[in-house]
């Protein structure tokens, strides 16, 4: 009986400190894991749909709660005016969320591009929604109120041939993106002033 106390302590004692460790290395490492997913996952979609940037989008980025979540935005710097913000936003593809970075001239809630940073889709296919440009370019210039729908649903954009599930899951998710930045313009532009040259 002794051996069995002895024994349930010792798991008890050991089963705490490893606890405790392992919340302390996640505690440690969260904002560099956080940073290395933003280099090297989303970073190079920001980067270039932010291009011709004076700063560096990944740095100049802040939060802001919504609701239960807290939301990313990255900051672009055109001709010294923090005017363009950048924020990420999912929809449904036919392989699972599709995540799309969405950047807006807050000066004229126009979009200034789009990008798919994550998803599930069919390499070839779906996947096409990341690498063919002809379907971001479609969005550029366009106002962020807009009910963004490809054309076989009565909308505006059109589908990536053979990809008509990821090019809605691609509108679906600048609508999402677009209801973020109306719903929380105001303290967006406040934190911009914080980033003006």
């Amino acid at each position: 009986m002794r051996e069995m106390i002895r024994l349930l302590v010792v798991i008890a004692v050991f089963s705490a400190v490893s606890g405790g460790l392992l919340a302390a290395v996640q505690k440690g490492t969260k904002d560099r894991i956080e940073y290395q997913q933003l280099k090297f996952v989303k970073g190079p979609t920001i980067h270039q749909i932010l291009e011709g940037s004076s700063n560096d989008p990944l740095v100049d980025r802040f939060k802001l709660p919504d609701g239960k979540e807290e939301r990313n935005f990255f900051v672009g710097v055109f001709d010294g005016k923090a005017n363009i913000v950048a924020l990420e936003a999912f929809g449904k593809g036919f392989g699972g969320d599709i995540g799309v970075i969405v950047a807006v001239n807050v000066e004229n809630d126009e979009i200034v591009g789009i990008g798919v940073t994550t998803h599930s889709e069919t390499p070839g296919v779906g996947s096409r929604a990341k690498t063919d440009p002809s379907l971001s370019e479609q969005f550029k210039g366009l106002p962020i109120k807009e009910p963004f729908k490809v054309k076989a649903d009565g909308g505006q954009i059109d589908a990536i041939s053979g990809a008509t599930v990821s090019s809605r899951g691609v509108c679906g998710a600048v609508v999402d993106s677009a209801e973020i930045y109306m719903r929380l313009k105001k303290d967006i532009i406040e934190k911009l002033k914080a980033f003006k040259t």
